[in-house]
């Protein structure tokens, strides 16, 4: 799930453009778990809105389960298969949504209106789909920002007063470059940053980079993921996009009375494609070789439902990314090492989310239920291994994004993250990389105090 390309995990995201709530930010002090974020939601409440007007949101104001934002654009179709799951949300009285997400629904800014063409997860052909690659990168060069692909960085360097002096790289022919710099800023994401600053150590640093505190590295966090879906008699929008259609927040905030703290968000999905429908199906049973095999089928093929709870992962040390000791890749950097495992209280929130799926699929009159969780390959979102925090001994960067040890060393990906939240973490990320370029801008007179 991990691949280098101009937008990042933009391209490869499907879209759907949730923020953490303001509970998120202060879990220590509601629920006495993980640790307290030493920036609020209201903090990034303006950065949130210009990156909804850089990506172009679509969605519906109004939500009770968010705090209040203005979508530049209006909200995606329902269609079929969200008139379903809003109406069987309503049997159950429980909340739902029409999904925020970054598919133009109007001409937005050189973006043409959505035209369905397929699932958005390989990339939008059509250029509906917000990327960075066609919105912040363009603006950022129209700036006179110079643009290296094909590049590889292997370290930071530093000076002899434990500045960063630049990084090494590998160029696009494999040649060894050094590019000196004033300021280093990181948004290598969760596993990529903690590979890049414990390959960059040295005399001064022997433990890696900006890793005084020892946590570079640790403390991952993915949103593990419970799916369920099942099939109506009603025909669904199969493969139409984006595929995820509405959101609810019915079991977001802590209710102890579920045996775990924090909460999740489904997700609610129109459907997959006749490939996917196949190759699934086949999997799990219930699409049988032989004569029956092409009734079951048309049976199944466009009458999916399906959702999704992303749950919230509290930070753990020992969910950590290290160096390989003995991969390496192309050009000899050394590989990352990942050792996880889903925690406790993410487990049980899981298994609570399946049956409240499940309850939300037989009030929509599906059948053949089938669950995955955790979903394959569930580890897109990578989280909290380099976070921020006001205390050096217990976080790698401080409150504005600027690391502990290293004055000119800046970090803006979703290694801040001090907890996970329920939500895509895509919003967040670019939230706060906003809210840290304008802090150094503001305080460039004395960046470096």
């Amino acid at each position: 799930m991990n691949f280098n390309g101009v937008g990042g995990g933009t391209v490869m995201y499907t879209a759907h453009f949730p923020r953490l709530h303001p509970s998120d930010f202060r879990v220590k002090s509601l629920d006495g778990v993980a640790e307290d974020w030493p920036v609020d939601y209201d903090t990034l409440a303006p950065f949130f809105e210009e990156n909804d007007r850089m990506m172009g949101v679509s969605g519906l104001a109004g939500d009770p389960g968010v705090p209040s934002r203005n979508p530049p654009m209006p909200p995606l179709p329902l269609g079929r298969s969200g008139t379903l799951l809003g109406k069987a949300m309503n049997r159950l009285g429980w909340h739902w949504w029409p999904s925020d997400t970054t598919v133009a629904t109007i001409d937005y800014q050189g973006r043409a209106r959505c035209i369905n063409l397929g699932h958005c997860t390989p990339g939008c052909a059509q250029g509906a789909k917000a990327s960075t690659d066609i919105t912040y990168w363009p603006a950022a060069q129209r700036a006179g920002v110079e643009l290296r692909t094909h590049c590889r960085v292997r370290e930071i360097t530093t000076d002899e007063h434990g500045m960063a002096a630049g990084v090494v790289y590998y160029d696009a022919a494999g040649k060894e470059q050094f590019q000196a710099a004033h300021v280093v800023i990181v948004a290598c994401n969760g596993v990529g940053t903690p590979r890049l600053l414990l390959n960059s150590a040295s005399g001064r640093f022997p433990d890696g980079l900006a890793n005084s505190s020892g946590l570079v590295g640790k403390n991952l966090m993915f949103h593990p993921y419970a799916q369920v879906y099942g099939y109506v008699a009603e025909p669904t929008d199969s493969n139409r996009a984006p595929p995820t259609c509405l959101w609810s927040k019915e079991f977001y905030e802590t209710d102890r009375s579920r045996g775990f703290v924090r909460g999740y968000t489904f997700q609610f999905g129109r459907g997959v494609g006749p490939i996917m429908e196949a190759v699934m199906s086949e999997a799990k049973g219930i699409l049988p070789w032989g004569t029956e095999h092409h009734a079951a089928f048309r049976r199944l093929n466009g009458h999916r439902l399906g959702l999704s709870a992303i749950c919230e992962d509290l930070p753990e040390e020992h969910n950590r990314v290290t160096l390989d000791l003995v991969l390496k890749d192309s050009d000899g950097i050394p590989a990352p090492r990942i050792d996880y495992t889903i925690g406790d209280n993410t487990a049980r929130m899981m298994e609570h989310g399946i049956a409240r799926a499940k309850e939300i699929l037989a009030a929509a009159e599906a059948t053949d239920i089938c669950v995955n969780s955790p979903i394959l390959h569930g580890g897109w979102h990578l989280l909290g291994t380099a976070r921020m925090g006001s205390d050096p001994e217990r976080s790698v960067v401080n409150e504005w994004g600027r690391a502990h040890d290293v004055k000119n060393l800046f970090i803006v990906d979703g290694s801040l993250f001090v907890t996970s939240g329920g939500v895509n973490p895509t919003s967040t990320i670019q939230a706060l990389a906003l809210y840290v370029a304008d802090q150094i801008k503001q305080r460039l007179a004395n960046l470096f105090d």
